[in-house]
């Protein structure tokens, strides 16, 4: 039977601590709380690192956080050789958030590049230095140095972004929400999480359940690093932060 975890994090994703009870421990040792802050590997962002503390000080270092059966099931992985907790234990939670972070400020930074780049998108991953988006692309006549400065036009108008909730018939009345060409939003709990850029949605709105800063100004200097090509119709857009070098 599937576990269900409180996701805190889909309503603040600036959450650094928290407390939780520990509801399972699967035959893994994977760990199952009644709640928490640390997000599950899901949508390209990995999930997050960190550890839970016990109530005599000790620690458990949390090298992964995967989903289990269902995506409400999120289950914490620890690192290898440590003591296996039990139910019921009351722990404190805590995120490795320079990473969360990182990994916040680039999440944004993907949906930006959606905006610069209207095209469906086949793929997608994100990390704290270098993630990339996937393009179905009929033509090559984008140039690392438009994109970049279509994206630094976006971080610079410092959008708010935030996020809101639809039905699943609001979703289906508005399939232009969808950017992913082949992968759909889970449906059928009644709602879609959709995540807005500018005063009322007016730069982007996305179904998306990952974290991400409050504005796009938070995001930094980026840059496109490279564009590839992976197929006919296919590009590759990979974004980095700082500055694009000098060539």
């Amino acid at each position: 039977m599937a576990h269900r975890t409180e996701a805190l994090f889909r309503d603040d994703a600036y959450l650094r601590t928290a407390d939780a009870t520990i509801i399972a421990v699967n035959d893994r040792c994977g760990i199952i709380l009644d709640r928490t802050i640390f997000y599950a590997t899901s949508g390209g962002q990995p999930g997050d690192i960190g550890y839970l503390e016990r109530a005599d000080g000790s620690r458990i270092a949390i090298a992964a956080t995967i989903t289990g059966e269902t995506k409400d099931e999120i289950i914490h992985v620890p690192a290898l050789e440590q003591r296996v907790p039990e139910v019921g234990e009351r722990l404190s939670l805590a995120i490795d958030w320079e990473r969360r972070h990182l990994l916040m400020r680039m999440h944004a930074a993907c949906h930006l590049l959606t905006v610069v780049c209207p095209f469906p998108i086949t793929g997608a991953s994100v990390s704290e230095d270098d993630s990339r988006v996937d393009f179905d692309i009929p033509d090559a006549s984008f140039t690392r140095e438009d994109v970049t400065a279509s994206l630094m036009d976006l971080v610079r108008a410092d959008h708010p972004i935030f996020t809101r909730l639809i039905s699943d018939e609001d979703l289906a009345a508005n399939p232009g929400l969808v950017k992913s060409k082949n992968v759909r939003p889970p449906v059928g709990t009644g709602k879609i999480r959709l995540v807005c850029i500018g005063d009322n949605a007016s730069v982007d709105s996305q179904p998306c359940g990952g974290t991400h800063v409050k504005s796009t100004g938070e995001v930094g200097e980026i840059h496109i690093g490279k564009i590839e090509k992976k197929g006919r119709e296919n590009r590759r857009f990979r974004i980095r932060f700082g500055p694009m070098p000098a060539t």
